[in-house]
């Protein structure tokens, strides 16, 4: 019975953990997209054709950004579910 509350432990602590880099992993990647993603279009520079209003690179942007963003928290979750499984079996 000992056994079963030390795995649930290692569980909670694998979950806490990875939660916590999956959150600065999210944070560190809202910083760094939008950067790569300038740099991948030299000839365009997105902020100033956002602030003249063009709808097209700002919806654009929007979506590549968010996109990878949302993927790289697909990932984390997935790694912190892998956590999680490793602590129970």
């Amino acid at each position: 019975m000992n056994e079963i509350y030390v795995d649930l432990g290692w569980a909670v602590v694998f979950s806490l953990v990875g939660g916590v880099i999956g959150i600065l992993l999210i944070l560190a990647s809202t910083m760094f997209i939008p950067r790569i993603l300038s740099k991948l279009t030299p000839n365009l520079s997105e902020d100033e054709e956002i602030a003249r209003g063009n709808r097209a690179v700002a919806e654009y942007f929007g979506r590549v950004v968010g996109s990878t963003i949302i993927a790289i928290g697909i990932v984390i979750a997935a790694a912190i579910l892998g956590g999680i499984i490793a602590a129970l079996f």
